[in-house]
């Protein structure tokens, strides 16, 4: 009830032995604190805060255009409504350096268990598009060690993302990645690799837990978790992809109940009102407000 009651710091703690314990971690995006709710209930091990996702659901491109507020509020709630570590999208850090570091402060205090930094310039564009332009090594380096030293806790995770592969090549992706891990890094994001054997290339030249990006209709073949952890990733993530399901349906069932006046022939496709109530803990809130209701003080003289 009322959130999570695991400590951020306790969840970052995991978060860490989560990384080092040899298996993959599979986080899925959550686009709202309810999505994370349900990420936890299904199984999984971490959520994570997509900035695709984010800028979409506030109709806006993935182009930099989120601000570090906004970022804070929605990722601060969303980790807030699971025990689970919450990873989430910083873009560039939104800014020079000194804007990374304040970052990583704002977000720590958020209740975040990590975030990841992207070497691309702004304004940037999603990683599996194309034409995007990354800053020069030594930028992204100042970017890491300012998120790096900002932090309070050290086990809240800073990964340092490289969009080089597509600008660059593959061989120069995997440099930048060795020079991001010399500055700091906990973990590399290693955008737009395309098929097995770049996987598999960049495990080999780097040594430093890895994350792998399962996002639909990109650059990357979707390879199945027990691939991923047998090549020797660290975390899966699946951005955008509980965003994707659900606006599907949205869309769908607006066009049924636009041409057939009602919405009855969907019904049986929603999630119930029982579901929805207990996926929220209702119940439990419903018998703390009464016991909270009929509270008495006891006692004589009272």
């Amino acid at each position: 009830m009322l959130g999570s009651t695991v400590p951020p710091a306790a969840k970052r703690a995991a978060f860490r032995a989560g990384l080092a314990s040899g298996r993959l971690l599979r986080m899925p995006g959550a686009f709202s604190p309810l999505v994370a709710r349900l990420v936890q209930e299904t199984g999984f091990d971490g959520v994570y805060v997509s900035g695709a996702a984010l800028s979409a659901d506030l109709a806006l491109p993935d182009i930099g255009l989120t601000t570090l507020s906004e970022v804070a509020a929605r990722g601060g709630a969303i980790a807030q409504a699971t025990d689970l570590p919450t990873l989430v999208d910083a873009d560039t850090g939104f800014g020079e350096p000194l804007n990374a570091a304040r970052t990583v402060r704002v977000l720590e205090q958020a209740g975040l268990a990590g975030l990841h930094l992207e070497d691309q310039v702004n304004p940037k564009r999603c990683g599996h598009l194309d034409h995007q332009v990354v800053v020069a090594v030594p930028e992204m380096l100042g970017r890491i060690r300012a998120a790096v030293d900002a932090r309070t806790d050290p086990d809240f995770v800073v990964c340092a993302r490289t969009d080089a592969r597509g600008v660059e090549g593959l061989v120069a992706a995997i440099d930048r990645a060795k020079a991001y891990a010399d500055a700091g890094a906990d973990m590399i994001f290693a955008e737009a690799l395309t098929d097995i054997s770049e996987f598999e290339a960049f495990r080999a030249g780097v040594d430093i837990p890895l994350l792998a990006n399962m996002t639909e209709f990109g650059k990357s073949t979707l390879l199945d978790a027990a691939t991923l952890e047998e090549l020797g990733f660290n975390v899966v993530l699946y951005p955008v992809t509980t965003l994707r399901i659900a606006m599907g349906a949205v869309e769908a069932g607006l066009r049924t109940i636009a041409a057939q006046g009602t919405q009855a022939s969907l019904v049986p496709a929603m999630q119930t009102r029982a579901r929805l109530y207990e996926l929220l803990d209702y119940a439990e809130y419903n018998q703390f407000d009464s016991s909270v209701f009929n509270f008495t003080v006891g006692g004589a003289d009272q």
